[in-house]
């Protein structure tokens, strides 16, 4: 499902950047392009495609800035 434009509501996370851990927040998304990516958990029997894809294009991403989370 596409939610292209919508305005995301307030959050807080840790997330794994860099190899590190790091807070981010709805605050870290405003004022530029992102992808939010969910998927259902993991160790599940999703396809992991999606996910690869993401990483082999991170790069083309941030060239364009746009930010991906995952």
């Amino acid at each position: 499902m596409s939610l292209i434009g919508t305005a995301i509501k307030p959050f807080q996370a840790t997330a794994f950047h860099n190899g590190e851990f790091v807070d981010v927040s709805d605050e870290d998304l405003r004022g530029s392009w992102s992808v939010v990516f969910f998927y259902p958990a993991d160790f599940t029997f999703v396809c992991p495609t999606e996910l690869g894809d993401l990483a082999d294009f991170y790069p083309d991403f941030r060239n364009r800035g746009v930010e991906i989370y995952a």
